[in-house]
């Protein structure tokens, strides 16, 4: 469990406002420390636990794009604050067949792409919607059979058949690092989702562009962005630590 200590509960506009304003300054810090343009990286802050009253908070400090993991819950807030129309929707995990009509319905991006199969069923929904999904494949490059996404070896396959669905607008990969507090050992698969990244780009679909790298949560963004992320999905560090571990919300 998260020491709340470390990330105090943002209670007030205000302290959402500073929280955000000091996670986009330590990102921008990570990008010059990289030699990279700070505007390459984009920050999306996750709310997942936190009802819709609260948000709305969020919303009135700046956030307009919040990335959820359950796609339930993330289809009942955006039910709760549809009168906030310019406030979109990123899916960030692991999602069932049967859920897909929810994600197909109200969200602007999923980042937890993992099979041929979801691919077809999103984009059966897609079409009945009449949207379109920006999405992301999720590669397990830790190799722990707790975490979601794909084997590295099965990503070039999957992406080669993604060009046939027209729904679905692959915009490149996400992955969960290992849980350590060994820093090279959380670096080697944020380097192995980047080479993997680079070497899928060179025989993907034409006119696919693989240029989005999600990875990096609220402990290790800074050496996310060092090896080339794109989107940091920063929960705790903006809105505080959870009180409970996720299996307490969401029960296996």
């Amino acid at each position: 469990m998260t020491d709340n200590s470390t990330y105090p509960q943002a209670e007030t506009i205000e302290q959402l406002r500073q929280n955000l304003a000091t996670v986009r300054a330590r990102i921008d810090q990570a990008c010059v420390q990289a030699g990279r343009d700070p505007q390459e990286v984009r920050l999306l802050p996750v709310s997942k636990t936190h009802p819709a009253d609260y948000l709305r908070l969020a919303y009135a400090a700046g956030c307009r794009m919040l990335g959820e993991n359950k796609v339930q819950e993330a289809y009942q807030k955006w039910q709760e604050l549809d009168d906030l129309a310019d406030l979109e929707w990123s899916v960030i995990g692991h999602l069932q067949t049967n859920k897909a009509k929810y994600v197909a319905r109200f969200a602007s991006e999923f980042h937890a792409l993992d099979s041929l199969r979801l691919a077809q069923t999103l984009n059966q929904r897609l079409e009945l919607e009449n949207r379109t999904l920006d999405v992301l494949v999720q590669i397990n490059t830790s190799g722990e059979e707790s975490k979601y996404g794909i084997d590295p070896e099965q990503a070039h396959e999957l992406i080669a058949q993604l060009g046939q669905f027209q729904r679905l607008r692959v915009r490149g990969l996400m992955t969960l690092a290992l849980n350590s507090p060994d820093q090279e050992a959380v670096r080697r698969c944020f380097i192995m989702l980047r080479e993997l990244r680079d070497s899928l780009q060179a025989s993907a679909p034409e006119g696919m562009q693989l240029s989005e790298l999600s990875m990096g949560m609220s402990g290790d963004f800074e050496l996310a962005i060092a090896e080339g992320a794109t989107i940091v999905r920063i929960g705790q560090a903006i809105f505080g630590a959870r009180e409970q571990p996720d299996s307490f919300y969401w029960p296996k």
